[in-house]
């Protein structure tokens, strides 16, 4: 179940915001289709990305992918713990998984983003398509 207050992108991203910060992270989807995960390469605080910017990899036993930001902003904060321990992002990927947090550079990118209800649609389309 996707939660509500988050906001999606095809490329599976999920963005919780609150005040001019927002959290990032990937969709239980997502982690579901990588498998187990190994490894994750994050950006450096204070980076700047326009939305839909590769940020960083997520790397499982299965592949590698790449990671893009939903919005666009500044770098604050990255995930230590999930950089240490790369399993806890399918063990909680919409909790203690996140990935990094910007300081958004406008919210007008947010309304932009797909709805949990949306967003269950897109992966029910994508796994039909398949």
């Amino acid at each position: 179940m996707n939660p509500e207050e988050l906001h999606y992108t095809a490329s599976h991203e999920w963005v919780r915001i609150d005040g001019d910060v927002g959290t990032i992270g990937i969709t239980d989807y997502a982690q579901k289709e990588l498998g187990e995960i190994v490894y994750l390469e994050m950006p450096e605080v204070g980076h700047v990305f326009n939305a839909d910017e590769e940020f960083g990899t997520v790397e499982s036993v299965k592949a590698v992918s790449e990671l893009y930001t939903p919005v666009s902003g500044e770098i604050v904060e990255v995930n230590k713990g999930a950089v240490a321990e790369p399993g806890i992002v399918n063990d909680d990927p919409f909790g203690d998984g996140w990935l990094i947090k910007m300081k958004l550079t406008t919210d007008e990118e947010v309304g932009k983003l797909m709805t949990a209800e949306q967003y269950a649609k897109y992966v029910q389309q994508e796994e039909k398509e398949r």
